[in-house]
Formats: structure tokens, sequence, C-alpha cells
């Protein structure tokens, strides 16, 4: 997660509980020390360059199958693959907010026979993910449905030309920024959705766990919950919620945010589990 535009990070202390000091130094089990956060933020890490962002590194454990990382991954996956699934016949936008190096929805994307419906906007604020993304993109041979914009994934002109959406992902957020600005999110979110479109957001559930909170708001806004895993003995959880409702904040469903409205602020620098 790279401040405030990147996403699907580890920062939210996502490991199961107990777990290797490896997690732990990569800050990926609930109750990481500073020390070992720190070290993974500020330093060389088995070796990497010093000059590597933190953000970068935090994404190495995408490499490990069995790491929370890739757990939530493949779940973030499955809610991304059934809106193709079943989205009805024509355009299929897409919209990931703080994007990170976009594997949810590029490697679903690529495999999907539904790939040459898919419009996707991908919004990431750190250069080297944004670099391994457009990569990642072209080897798989959709660059040209996904695009992968470098900027600041919390203003609303952003995604301007790329709203509504049928889906909005957004992971690795809701666990860096503030309890009312996860609110305001949730309530703004039909603004950014076409009619039945779907939200896949991931948020940490170490006490006190906010995720009720969350998929409330959701529902306030207008949602319908069509999923909510919490897998043992993680502490992530990942939702999926589909809008049925209008408009919310007043604001109308099709994308009409004000371009300069700052969607959340991000709390920190992503350097402890959050």
């Amino acid at each position: 997660m790279s401040n405030p535009g990147n996403g699907g990070a580890v920062d939210e202390g996502l490991g199961a509980e107990g777990g290797s000091g490896e997690a732990v130094a990569e800050g990926l089990v609930d109750g990481a020390v500073d020390g070992a956060v720190d070290g993974a933020v500020d330093g060389a890490v088995d070796g990497a360059p010093v000059d590597e962002t933190h953000w970068v590194r935090w994404h190495r454990a995408y490499e490990d199958p069995d790491s929370a990382l890739s757990m939530r991954l493949r779940l973030v996956q499955d809610g991304v693959r059934e809106v193709l699934d079943h989205h009805p016949p024509g355009p299929i936008r897409i919209v990931s907010i703080c994007a990170g190096q976009g594997r949810d929805v590029i490697d679903v994307v690529a495999d999907h026979p539904r790939r040459a419906d898919v419009r996707a906007r991908l919004v990431e604020l750190d250069p080297e993910l944004v670099a391994f993304a457009r990569a990642r993109a072209a080897e798989a041979g959709v660059g040209d449905v996904v695009e992968v914009v470098e900027g600041d994934a919390s203003l609303a002109g952003s995604y301007a030309g790329a709203l509504p959406a049928d889906l909005v992902v957004i992971c690795g957020v809701f666990g860096n920024i503030s309890d009312d600005d996860i609110r305001a999110v949730a309530r703004r979110m039909p603004a950014l959705c076409a009619p039945g479109g779907t939200v896949v957001w991931t948020r940490h559930r170490r006490p006190p766990d906010l995720t009720p909170s969350v998929r409330g708001w959701f529902a306030e806004a207008g949602f319908v919950e069509k999923s909510f895993v919490a897998p043992s003995p993680y502490v992530l959880g990942v939702g999926c919620h589909q809008l049925v409702g209008g408009a919310g904040e007043g604001e109308a469903d099709g994308g009409t945010l004000d371009p300069d409205l700052r969607l959340f602020d991000f709390v920190g620098n992503g350097s402890l589990p959050a």
C-alpha cells in the first residue's frame, strides 16, 4: 500500500495469530512488534536494496502462496470473477482504488471469457508498483483493456471518465484510513457505481473489529451484502456488496462526484499494521 494511492498491501495485519518470525517481520501477524516492522520499512530486508520502497517490499508476500496476503488475494479475485461471470452482455467497467500491483483485477481478467468486454482503470501512486502492474497487464495480453494510472487514488478526479463502474475494488485501504473516512467512502460509493454495481473491499479484524460496522455502513448506503469471508485463523475480512438503492450523500449515480473531492485521508505511512 502506498500513501495514499496504493492498495492490496499487507500492512493491515492480515496474518494468522502466532505466526512465524518472518511473518512478524513483514507486518503480517497481528501484534507485530514495532522494531520488526521498522526493520521491514526503513532498512534492507533479506538483502533488499535500501532504495526499494517499503510499499514494494510489502507486496513480496504475494510470492508465497501460503501467505495471508495470497489468501486475501484469492478471496478478492473470487469476488472479481463472480462479477464477470454474471454480468449481463455488454461493457464491464472496473475501477480499482489503491491498486498496488493490480493482481486482483489483471489476473482474473486475463483468463476470463469476458475479457474483451472489460474496461478497467487501476489507480496507484507508487511508480514501482505502477510499472509492475503495467508490465503484468501487458504480459497477460490485457494492456488494451486494463489502464494503470499513476495518481492519487484518494481524489475523485482520478476516476473521471471511468465511472459509473460495474465493479469497484477497494482493498488494503480501510485499514489505513480513519473510521469516519471509511463510513464516508461507503456513503459516497453509490456515486461511483452503476446500478447493480458491486464493491469488493477488505479490512483486518483485529480488536476492536470494525468489519461489522463497515458492513452496516454499506447497507445504509443502499448496498446488499453478497458475501463476507473471514477465514480462520487469519485476521482478514473480504466483503462483496451490491448496490440496490439510490445515490448517497445527495450525489447522483453515474460518476458525478466533484473531481476535486478527496474521498479519504491516509493515516500514517503504512509502516505499522493498520
